[in-house]
This record gives C-alpha cells, sequence and structure tokens, in this order.
C-alpha cells in the first residue's frame, strides 16, 4: 500500500473540516448556496493555512455531481469530487505560477479558458503562488479576470500579496487566512493521534503546536516525523527532533545571567551546541525567551500571549521578579545586535559565547565596585579662572559588608589651570560648592550643610564605560566633567566644532548618565576658553576714573587698530594699545605728539602675537639689542 503522508490523508474535504478559518468558510459556503459566484478570488496568508485546500473545496463544492446546483457539503463520492481530489480533472487547472510565469503561459491559459466545461458546471483555473507572475503576464490576465467567459472561476493563492498587482486585486474577492489558533492546532492533532494510534503526551502535542507557529501543515509534518520513534512521545523527543533549544535550558541560561557564573554559562552554551543546536538558533531563542521574560514579569495572567508550557511559565514569572525591567530590555538590546555578527562570522560558536558573556555586565554599580570617594572643592580666586582639572582628595570610608549603598547626591566641580590645585584634607558642610569660580567677596554661611561630593574625575571614569565607542573616543580626548549637581550636569569641551559634534550625540551622553547615577541627569555643554595672560601695568598717573576696558585684539593680521599711545615718560616701555573715541568724556585731554599712529608692520607683528596668546615686546633705546637691529635694518638691502 502507498504511504500517504498526515497533510494529505487529512486534507480538509469540506468547508466544515477547515480549522481555525471559521469566518472565510461561512462566507463560501453562504455565497455557493446563494449562487453568488464570483469571477475570481484570492486567498493570501501564510504557509499551511488552508489556501489550496479551500480551492479545491470550492471547485468540489461547484461541481459536485450528486446535487442539481451547488452546494456548501460536497459528497466526495461522485466522480467530479474524486477527479478533483485526485487533480485529474479536465475542467479544474492547478497551475504553478512560479513555473509559468510568462505571459506566453497566460496567453494560453485565456485560450483555453473560452472552452465550454467538458464534465462539470465550472471550469476552475487554480494558479498557486501567483504573485511570481511576471509584470506583462499579470496585465496580460486583466481583462479575462473581469470579464471572464461564462462558467469560468479564477481562484488566486499567494503568501505575498504585496507583490501582486492592485489592479488584479481590485478584481477579485480577498479572503486573507491568518495562523491556526494553537487551540484549534491541538484540537486537531490530538484527533490525529487517536486516528493514527500515536503514543504522544498532551505536553509534547501542544509544544508541536507552538513550533509550528500557526502552520497546520508543519505541525502535522512534525507529528508524522515523531511517529516513527518508539516508545511515547515526550518534549525531549520533541525538542530535539524540531532542533530548538528546550525551554529549561534556556532558563537555566537566565539563571546563570543573572547569577553572574561564567563558567555555569559557558557550560551551559557548550552543552547546547555539543547537542547539534546551531549557534543562531541558540542567539534568536534566547532573543525570543527573553521577551517571553518580559511579559512574565509585566503581565503574569496573559500566558496566551507567549508560546511555552505551562510550567515553564510558573518558573518564568517566579523568575522575573527578580531582574528589574531595565534588565530585560537591555539584554534584548544586547541580543538584537549581536545576531548580525554571529550570523556573518566565520566563527559562530566564539560569537555566541561572546555575546551571551556580555550579558551578564551589571546594569549600574553594585556593591562590588568601589566606592566613589568624595571630595571637596576650595574656592579660586577670579584670576584662577581657565579650563578646569580634577580636584584630589582622600576617598571615604569603605560601607560596610553586604551593604549596597544608595546612589549618592553628586556636587562639585572640577577646575583646570596650569597651577595644581590644592588638596583638601575633608570637605567643609558649610563651604558653598559651584561649577564656576567663586570670588573673593564673603559668602554666608548656608542654613544646611551642602550635600556630599565626589571625585568628579573617577566618577567622569565610571562614565565612560557605559558610553558607546564613539562618544567614548571623542569625550575622553576633548571632553572633562565640570559640574554635577542634583539632576543637572556640566561637560566642558575643547573646541566649539568639537561641542557642536558631542550635542548630536548628547542622548547617548544622558543615557550613561542615568544609567550610572540611577536617575535622570540633564546635560549641558559648554566650550572651554583658554587661558589669557595678564594685562601689563599701564604706566600712567593715577586717576579716579574706572580702568580702560582690554584692547580687543584685530580678526587678522592685517587689521591695522585705530591709535596706540606713546610712552609715558616715567615708564621705560611703550603702554599697549587701546581704542580711544573722541566722544569719550573720560579721557584727558591730549597733549600734540603723545598720540602716534602703528605702521602696519607693528600691526601685523602684534596680531600675530596675540594670535598665539602671547605679547609683543618693544625694546627701549637704552637697550643694547635695540641698536643691533637698527644697524642690521641699515645693512640689509632694500626688497624689490
Amino acid at each position: 500500500m502507498t504511504y500517504e503522508p498526515l497533510h494529505h490523508k487529512y486534507r480538509p474535504q469540506t468547508f466544515a473540516d477547515l480549522v481555525g478559518q471559521d469566518a472565510i468558510a461561512t462566507t463560501l459556503s453562504n455565497a455557493i448556496e446563494l449562487e453568488r459566484i464570483a469571477p475570481a478570488y484570492l486567498f493570501s496568508g501564510p504557509r499551511g493555512t488552508g489556501k489550496t485546500s479551500s480551492a479545491r473545496i470550492l471547485a468540489k463544492s461547484l461541481n459536485c455531481l450528486s446535487s442539481d446546483r451547488p452546494t456548501a457539503a460536497p459528497c466526495g463520492i461522485c466522480e467530479a469530487c474524486q477527479m478533483i481530489a485526485r487533480g485529474t480533472s479536465l475542467d479544474v487547472t492547478e497551475i504553478d505560477a512560479a513555473s509559468n510565469t510568462g505571459v506566453d503561459n497566460i496567453r494560453e491559459l485565456i485560450e483555453r479558458s473560452q472552452f465550454a466545461p467538458v464534465q462539470c458546471r465550472f471550469k476552475i483555473y487554480c494558479l498557486d503562488e501567483v504573485h511570481m507572475l511576471s509584470t506583462a503576464a499579470f496585465n496580460a490576465l486583466l481583462k479575462t479576470l473581469e470579464e471572464p467567459p461564462n462558467r469560468v472561476v479564477f481562484v488566486l493563492a499567494t503568501t505575498d500579496p504585496q507583490r501582486v498587482l492592485p489592479t488584479i486585486i481590485s478584481r477579485c474577492q480577498r479572503f486573507d487566512f491568518r495562523r491556526i489558533p494553537l487551540s484549534a492546532m491541538v484540537d486537531h492533532l490530538t484527533y490525529i493521534a487517536q486516528q493514527e494510534s500515536i503514543a504522544i503526551t498532551p505536553d509534547a502535542i501542544e509544544l508541536i503546536a507552538q513550533l509550528a507557529q500557526g502552520g497546520l501543515r508543519d505541525a502535522e509534518s512534525l507529528l508524522d516525523q515523531l511517529s516513527l520513534l518508539a516508545g511515547q512521545i515526550t518534549l525531549d523527543h520533541v525538542w530535539d527532533l524540531a532542533g530548538s533549544v528546550p525551554e529549561q535550558d534556556l532558563l537555566h541560561l537566565l539563571e546563570a545571567i543573572a547569577t553572574r557564573h561564567p563558567e555555569t554559562l559557558l557550560e551551559q552554551v557548550r552543552r547546547l551546541l555539543d547537542r547539534g543546536r546551531e549557534p543562531l538558533i541558540v542567539l534568536q531563542n534566547l532573543t525570543s525567551f527573553y521577551r517571553d521574560l518580559l511579559i512574565a514579569k509585566t503581565a503574569p495572567a496573559r500566558r496566551d500571549l507567549v508560546a511555552i508550557t505551562e510550567q515553564t511559565w510558573a518558573d518564568l514569572c517566579a523568575f522575573g521578579q527578580q531582574l528589574s525591567m531595565d534588565e530585560i530590555l537591555r539584554g534584548q538590546q544586547h541580543l538584537r545586535q549581536c545576531e548580525v555578527q554571529v550570523k556573518n562570522t566565520t566563527q559562530p560558536r566564539l560569537w555566541l559565547e561572546i555575546s551571551i558573556l556580555g550579558l551578564m555586565a551589571p546594569v549600574s554599580p553594585t556593591a562590588s565596585d568601589p566606592p566613589l570617594p568624595k571630595v571637596s572643592v576650595p574656592p579660586h580666586p577670579p584670576q584662577d579662572q581657565g579650563r578646569a582639572h580634577p580636584q584630589v582628595a582622600a576617598p571615604a570610608p569603605a560601607p560596610s559588608a553586604g551593604a549596597n549603598p544608595p546612589p549618592q547626591a553628586v556636587a562639585g566641580a572640577m577646575h583646570r589651570s596650569p597651577s595644581a590645585a590644592p588638596v583638601s584634607p575633608a570637605p567643609d558642610p558649610a563651604a558653598p560648592v559651584s561649577a564656576a569660580p567663586v570670588s573673593a567677596a564673603p559668602v554666608s554661611p548656608a542654613p544646611e550643610p551642602a550635600p556630599p561630593t565626589i571625585d568628579l574625575a573617577q566618577t567622569w571614569q565610571a562614565l565612560q564605560r557605559h558610553l558607546s565607542p564613539l562618544t567614548s573616543a571623542l569625550l575622553v580626548e576633548h571632553g572633562t566633567l565640570l559640574s554635577l549637581r542634583g539632576s543637572s550636569a556640566t561637560l566642558g569641551i575643547t573646541t566649539k566644532p568639537l561641542a557642536k559634534i558631542a550635542l548630536s550625540r548628547l542622548a547617548d551622553i544622558e543615557a550613561a548618565f542615568a544609567q550610572l547615577m540611577q536617575r535622570p541627569i540633564k546635560v549641558t555643554l559648554e566650550v572651554l576658553k583658554p587661558a589669557d595672560p595678564a594685562p601689563a601695568p599701564l604706566s600712567a598717573p593715577t586717576t579716579d576714573r574706572p580702568p580702560a576696558p582690554p584692547p580687543v585684539p584685530p580678526t587678522s593680521p592685517f587689521d591695522s587698530p585705530a591709535v596706540a599711545p606713546a610712552p609715558l615718560p616715567t615708564a621705560p616701555e611703550r603702554s599697549p594699545q587701546r581704542s580711544r573715541s573722541p566722544s569719550d568724556p573720560l579721557d584727558p585731554p591730549v597733549a600734540e605728539g603723545v598720540w602716534e599712529p602703528e605702521d602696519d608692520l607693528t600691526a601685523a607683528a602684534r596680531s600675530f602675537a596675540q594670535f598665539f596668546n602671547g605679547a609683543l615686546v618693544e625694546l627701549s633705546e637704552t637697550d643694547p639689542r635695540a641698536s643691533d637691529q637698527e644697524d642690521s635694518r641699515e645693512s640689509s638691502p632694500p626688497l624689490g
């Protein structure tokens, strides 16, 4: 006797036999009973959901000879039903559109459709995988679909309706076949197991239905394979034959990740790989299990949203309460990023182990991490303005054993200057702390002690471990942490162009701060200014008017300043230039010859020196170097 696979043997023969497609079965049955037959139908949906079987049932319902009119319940015994079931009917033609994609094939089909039926009432043309037709073939079929010959019905079946031309879809009655629900599939597989005397546990049947993911043909094929095993079929047999990772092994992986035992984790991974599991399959199953873990934590009553057994779901709900949502989401993100590497590498086993070991990275500092030492920032005089530098202070006392201190409130600032900052022996609770330099004026003590401070340099190093590689490389070389107080932080960037680049990565920086401090941190960026040279003292009589503003440097070496004063008799060198306005009421009358214009060479030299933060030294007449320069000028030949 010829062997017949289960998915052929138990193919539905009537609309009542369709599994999980009640709405489609009811609609087509009513259309047949009312004899409202459309010229073309489009059946779309995933594989194994009953599209081709529905097309055959429709053909038998229209042509069953046991009734004098179309019927929704064909007998399956008459000659027409038997020939349609065997695929030998002259009036029912099934065409594989994947093999007949050209316009010539469609032209031949259109010519054959002009002839009247030979044995049946209707001529049925079933085009399977119709999305494989070429555009020219689709266009050739348009007119025939819209106005086919009398007694001709087209049934188009496809798993990818997006590739079918909209003009074709608009000429058909479309039916979308959904994936088979889990309960309906379990009932159908249980019925087949009873009819075939297959010894299988209910848990194994449920697992087969879950692994099929809504495809009834896949579930029947897997059950057909399992029926060849001796003895009773259990969950282990299903996992081994399907090639997926068992749920209990995935649960053991999660426990090893949560307890941060690398040795146990590697043993579990090696055991799975030695049993023939593919590294990519292991990674994808673990990612799916993280999804189930998130549902178990947030919605323990919604087991219908996952595809795992009852016992595993109970264990997963209990385990999910030990983890935070941030850890679960971070694990999903990490596995998603590692999938491309595992798929494309030549060493998938190595990268699978590295990817899973990366899940053990802590989300936030734990009790095992070294505590951040406290620091006190003494006030700086106004002349120490410039780039910030980290402060050095004695570390805070270590916490007691087993304690996990909460995140401390962070306050303080770092200042960079050419000279080293003084070391503070202990923080002063009454001293105000600010990110900007404080003035020398006395400050009244705060009514409450300031919050404890931490070492900003160590905090800056800890923050870099949470940044992405590109952001970390930018901030390590060109950034520094200026202040961190409460829920706000200030970062200093060396130049304005780099500050614009850092601004585009502000979200990554704030996310790193949130992971480190366990609270949202608002980050602002500042451009660090280079230290300006101290101005030279002016030799001028003491007056009661305020000092003149500092000189404004020219924008280029070729811009000349307005007017520069001549050296006063009491000073051995000329005072720096400054701009003068004739309408300035604070300027005293200037005698004839005191102010003289500056030549272009001197202006260019002064601008060049200011560009490099230098100063132009003017030699007096008594300096012997001045006479040497005069002699060299006289002896040098003129240019040009």
